[in-house]
């Protein structure tokens, strides 16, 4: 059984984090965080992210409301994830990103107190936890 690679994206107007997970442990690691000016990252950064780690799939975190309502956000998010689909030749999934940046911040905390918590780092680590739900999710299926 081979194990899929999967990239995870925090989609964000300011910037975007980025993690890698492995579908048959269901674990991701934070990567990087990419500045992204309006929304729109320098596709450079994104290109060699995608290269360096060859993904089976990546997974854009969708911002919905709390009722599960779509916003602007959502919006854009879907606008990235079918930019990054369409300029990389990659498969694109797309994941419920509520609370994501409330549980990074609380998992960056336990690991070391509010000097942790860099927006690069809250962004990467909330990457993670959209990897690790896109996972729960299939598994659940």
């Amino acid at each position: 059984m081979q194990s899929k690679t999967v990239l995870g994206f925090d989609f964000g107007t300011k910037s975007i984090g980025v993690a890698v997970g492995q579908e048959v442990t269901a674990s991701a690691a934070p990567v990087s965080a990419i500045k992204a000016n309006d929304g729109i990252p320098n596709w450079d950064d994104i290109e060699a992210i995608i290269k360096e780690w060859q993904p089976d799939l990546v997974v854009v975190g969708l911002p919905l409301n709390m009722d599960g309502t779509e916003q602007e956000m959502t919006q854009r998010a879907k606008k990235f994830a079918n930019r990054v689909s369409g300029r990389f030749g990659v498969k694109v999934a797309t994941q419920d990103e509520r609370l994501t940046t409330t549980d990074a911040k609380a998992r960056l905390f336990e690991l070391g107190g509010y000097k942790k918590l860099t927006k690069g780092q809250v962004d990467a680590v909330s990457a993670v936890l959209i990897i690790e739900s896109y996972f729960e999710n299939q598994f659940a299926d």
